[in-house]
């Protein structure tokens, strides 16, 4: 299996799409076209990590930062992300990162924070917008069905927890045929009138390649008619944060408990706990305070985050309890997120969590 094999499942995953404009998911060193040899799985590609590979015969490593986030105008090690690139180009060591697009589906590493709480009813905190298209696409009545199961099979049509949306209108469609064309129906030289379905279904962007290839796939005419236009709605399945109710409504002294017990934390920097008991908790994984307001406006009870500022505890108004546990520990279960994907896409390749603890961060008991 070549690694090319593994990054596509990943950006099936999480599209890269997704990521932000400051980010640089993807695959950092080496060659996707090598065949792969084992996985290794980390929140950061250090050069720890990537001796750590070597020594357990595993070629690619899958972290959730990027190592490299800026252009380098020197590689001479002087610098740990500069040691990390050496080693990984030393030893022919493929560094993959998978970042701020796992952070914004559903499924990603919110998913994961949700989990470790038992939030139910969860979802995106702050969706994206601009990221859904709409297709409409001109079919004969008697093939409209067969090209309405193409576009569904490509990935067209999912609205919140219904797939297979579409909306379709009669209608007469008019051409004449050209020399040297080949017509479905109608006669080279002579307009035709055919009974035609107009068939609307949204999709999100990224998916634009396959569906229109689907789609002419499945059309009988040599020349498809259709139009694509973005739309500004917003994708729920997309976005930053997640929101999601605790099974109980919890006193705030008793939820700060089970979030260090689910998260292994020795320390919480919070807010001064507001009165009300805490039921509705938004939670970002890495640095989430800009996502504070959307919390508030939410109706959020809590917010579980990491690297929030001195100043940017005021944002909580008195209203919320705003609770900082430190980027790693709110990203750490990343890796069992990262490494159960692909034990159950290969469960017969030798995927490896690191056993190297990356957190710079530590605290003085």
């Amino acid at each position: 299996m070549q690694i090319g094999d593994i990054i596509r499942f990943l950006e099936t995953l999480a599209p890269p799409s997704l990521q932000e404009g400051y980010d640089n998911s993807g695959l950092l060193t080496g060659s996707a076209a090598w065949e792969c040899t084992g996985i290794m799985v980390s929140l950061d590609a250090t050069e720890e990590v990537i001796l750590e590979a070597k020594q357990k015969g595993c070629n690619l490593v899958v972290a959730h930062h990027p190592i490299v986030f800026s252009g380098l105008k020197k590689i001479n090690g002087k610098t740990y992300v500069e040691r990390a690139v050496i080693a990984s180009i030393k030893y022919d060591i493929a560094v993959y990162a998978i970042h701020t697009n796992l952070d914004n589906i559903i499924t990603g590493v919110n998913a994961k924070m949700a989990e470790r709480l038992g939030l139910k009813n969860c979802r995106i905190l702050q969706p994206k917008t601009g990221l859904l298209k709409k297709l409409f696409c001109f079919v004969p009545v008697t093939h409209a069905e067969f090209v309405r199961a193409a576009v569904f099979e490509a990935g067209a049509g999912h609205i919140g927890n219904y797939s297979e949306c579409s909306f379709n209108g009669p209608g007469k469609g008019t051409f004449k045929a050209a020399d040297g064309s080949n017509p479905f129906v109608g006669e080279i030289g002579r307009r035709h009138e055919e009974d035609e379905l107009k068939i609307e279904v949204i999709f999100p962007g990224w998916l634009e390649a396959p569906i229109l290839a689907a789609m002419t796939k499945a059309h009988p005419y040599e020349e498809v008619a259709y139009d694509v236009v973005s739309l500004d709605n917003r994708l729920q399945t997309t976005g930053s944060g997640l929101i999601g109710e605790l099974a109980t409504h919890m006193i705030p002294s008793e939820f700060l408990q089970l979030l260090k017990d689910q998260f292994g934390l020795s320390v919480i920097r919070h807010t001064i706990p507001p009165a009300h008991a805490v039921h509705k908790v938004a939670v970002c994984g890495g640095a989430g305070s800009f996502l504070t307001k959307a919390a508030l406006a939410a109706g959020a009870h809590a917010f579980v985050t990491g690297d929030i500022k001195y100043h940017e505890f005021f944002d909580a108004e008195g209203r919320l309890l705003l609770a900082d546990i430190g980027h790693w520990e709110s990203e750490q279960f990343t890796i069992d997120l990262l490494a159960d994907h692909l034990q159950q896409k290969f469960p017969t390749f030798a995927v490896l969590k690191t056993a190297v603890k990356t957190n710079p961060v530590e605290y003085f008991r």
